[in-house]
């Protein structure tokens, strides 16, 4: 059913229709008949989801400040597992990783050439040169909210420090690309062009995600990518910026054993930063980090 200008918009708002998402819808419908790939409504958050999904990541990005303060050479990964696991459910969430699709741990934890999905290992004791991803997704009330930074644990390479500064760096650079009208497209071509000016590659095959309301949602955010091209973004949208860069080659293979963790497959290092961001009316918010 058509809904009226003065209708309350679809949105849940609280404002007329007209005086929210109106304007807006008759562009998006211009640009898709001119061939624009543009988000379904279900992928705009509500205020309320935007504010549960704030809430959530509060707690995930605590739970990362706690493992900046904590993670030293000696640790072992199940060791930054349970330090997590536990701020999470003191804090009332819920660990989203913990029998996720049959994962059987809270957190991912990828060290060195483990591009991502690396399972905490009592064993795995981290040592001076190790640089280490710690991915954290958070469910709080319900509303899901997903960040991983690097760790350099004691003194590392030269190499390893620039592979983990330009991988930030080229999320960071994305960001700008973050607003309403802009595409996907955009995001990804920053971040692909970034990390091969500094000679590494990044995982086409692997990418961000939307988030929010479930643990993976639409759309796809792939970090290698052409201006102008890809879903358009709008406000209340959100979904994980999160390149996975190789310092060797782009390809990689999953752990037969454990169906999860993927390596390198020249036993390069790979370095990851996410971040959960919400497009807004006149840019972005990160939501957690």
């Amino acid at each position: 059913m058509k809904i009226g200008r003065n209708d309350p918009c679809w949105c849940k708002s609280g404002k007329k229709y007209k005086q929210c998402h109106e304007s807006s819808d008759e562009k998006l419908a211009m640009m898709k008949k001119h061939g624009a790939e543009v988000p379904a409504k279900k992928l705009i958050k509500t205020p309320a989801q935007l504010e549960g999904i704030r809430k959530a990541g509060v707690v995930n990005t605590a739970a990362l400040d706690l493992v900046a303060e904590k993670i030293c050479a000696g640790m072992s990964t199940e060791d930054i597992n349970v330090l997590v696991h536990n701020f999470i459910i003191d804090n009332g969430g819920i660990p989203a990783c913990l029998d996720y699709c049959g994962f059987p741990k809270s957190i991912c934890t990828s060290v060195n050439n483990v591009i991502c999905h690396g399972i905490p290992d009592a064993n795995e004791i981290l040592k001076d040169g190790d640089i280490i991803n710690v991915d954290i997704t958070t469910i709080l009330d319900g509303y899901y909210a997903d960040a991983s930074r690097m760790f350099c644990i004691g003194e590392i390479s030269e190499e390893a420090k620039k592979l983990v500064a330009v991988t930030k760096e080229a999320v960071d650079l994305s960001l700008k690309e973050v607003k309403a009208w802009a595409r996907l497209g955009d995001i990804g071509e920053v971040i692909s062009k970034h990390v091969y000016a500094n000679g590494y590659t990044v995982l086409r095959d692997i990418g961000g995600h939307g988030v929010g309301n479930d643990f993976h949602e639409d759309p796809y955010v792939c970090h290698i990518g052409t201006r102008g091209t890809g879903m358009v973004l709008m406000p209340g949208m959100v979904f994980t910026i999160e390149p996975m860069v190789n310092m060797g080659k782009e390809a990689f293979f999953q752990d037969a054993k454990n169906g999860w963790t993927i390596y390198t497959k020249d036993g390069s290092l790979s370095a990851q930063w996410e971040y959960t961001i919400a497009v807004t009316e006149d840019g972005y918010e990160i939501l957690t980090h």
